[in-house]
């Protein structure tokens, strides 16, 4: 889903409540859907988690998961995803986390990793249905940051429509 409004009407159809752990993206993520009018009834908060210690404090991540994989990877992405879910009470998570530029030996400049967290009931936490996937995106560090945040709602969506059938 490419336009942002139509994603806002999706949103809004399915009463989900938007969080995002952004850590890349720094909050771009959360500000493209809140450029939408009426963003209020559909994004909740957002949770810019750059640093190592800010992802532990504000979305409860171990040492021990930062010790066994890297920043850029899917289960840093989940963690985050599942941390904000929780600590929001929303239905719907976001998180993202990357490079966008100067990659490393192991991973190259681009590389994104994303989660997309969904409550199927409200209140319930082990109704918590969380999906992963990593991208590389081209261009410099806007294009990449600007690309990923675009990515990570427009597979809102596609993941929705992934659940079992209890949908929030």
């Amino acid at each position: 889903m490419e336009n942002i409004v139509d994603l806002a009407e999706f949103l809004k159809r399915r009463h989900l409540v938007l969080v995002t752990a952004e850590s890349c993206t720094a909050g771009l993520i959360a500000a493209l859907l809140g450029d939408v009018p009426g963003a209020g009834q559909v994004l909740d908060c957002s949770y810019v988690t750059y640093s190592p210690e800010a992802k532990q404090r504000l979305l409860g991540l171990s040492d021990e998961l930062l010790d066994r994989h890297n920043l850029t990877s899917e289960p840093i992405a989940r963690a985050m995803a599942d941390g904000a879910i929780r600590r929001s009470g929303t239905n719907l998570a976001v998180s993202n986390t990357g490079l966008a530029d100067k990659g490393d030996d192991d991973i190259p400049a681009g590389t994104q990793c994303f989660a997309w967290a969904f409550r199927l009931r409200e209140g319930d936490d082990a109704s918590i249905r969380i999906f992963t996937e990593t991208r590389r995106f081209p261009g410099d560090r806007t294009q990449v940051r600007t690309a990923a945040a675009r990515f990570a709602l427009s597979r809102i969506p596609y993941y929705y429509e992934q659940l079992p059938g209890g949908k929030p």
